[in-house]
């Protein structure tokens, strides 16, 4: 009688196994730190009223630094969003 060995999945104990859990890791990693990113930047964008982006320029500036900073602020927000949403991604496959 011959014994075979069981077959090795996707998270086996082989260096394919240990590798794919290293990158699950790191996604995931990178998910959380981005998810609270985002919502730090989400928050710091002002609506009807200052908002928290009032926090670090308070007043209206004579330059306009304020509309700076906000248009700075989107750009921020959207290529978190996009790296977020890349992630997720990415995260998908690998899970």
């Amino acid at each position: 009688m011959v014994r075979r060995r069981p077959a090795r999945g996707r998270a086996g104990g082989g260096r394919a196994g240990r590798l794919t859990r290293v990158i699950e890791f790191v996604l995931s990693l990178a998910q959380m730190l981005l998810a609270a990113i985002l919502i730090v930047l989400v928050l710091m964008h002002s609506g009807k009223d200052t908002g928290l982006s009032g926090m670090f320029n308070p007043g209206q500036s004579q330059f306009g630094g304020t509309a700076v900073m906000e248009r700075n602020l989107t750009r921020l927000t959207v290529v978190v969003a996009v790296l977020f949403a890349l992630n997720g991604i990415a995260l998908g496959f690998v899970l």
